[in-house]
């Protein structure tokens, strides 16, 4: 063999390993997502009977309220706070949430949504008040 066809030989070998290590990496990735499926699956039904255990129970479950329900939630008190209240600091206002068992974490996000959604306005740094 010339040192060409060797080299031709060493190139196509290379090329069928990485083409090997490739497949097994699609097979593998395949049989995780299978294996994801199945367990998002069974996490449904789990959660399933579980709300209607809590449903039987007299109470709501999670179900059903849509993407951002607890933002919305917390952006009502908000509001309602600050009405109640006429102006508040940011600090007054986390206090309050806190002390009605709200998590305040964002909310300073909370806040800049409600004032470019004309709820609130900032009458000075970090004071708000009603619209």
């Amino acid at each position: 063999m010339t040192s060409e066809e060797l080299y031709e030989l060493a190139r196509q070998r290379r090329e069928d390993e990485r083409r090997q290590v490739e497949e097994e990496r699609r097979e593998r990735l395949a049989r995780l997502q299978a294996q994801r499926s199945e367990v998002v699956a069974r996490q449904k039904a789990e959660l399933a009977a579980l709300d209607k255990q809590i449903k039987q129970l007299g109470a709501d479950t999670a179900k059903g309220r849509g993407r951002g329900s607890s933002t919305s939630n917390l952006s009502q008190h908000v509001v309602d706070i600050i009405n109640e209240r006429g102006q508040m600091s940011t600090r007054e206002l986390k206090g309050e949430l806190e002390s009605r068992g709200f998590e305040a974490r964002n909310i300073s996000q909370t806040l800049a949504y409600l004032k470019r959604n004309g709820r609130v306005v900032s009458t000075a740094r970090g004071v708000y008040a009603a619209a």
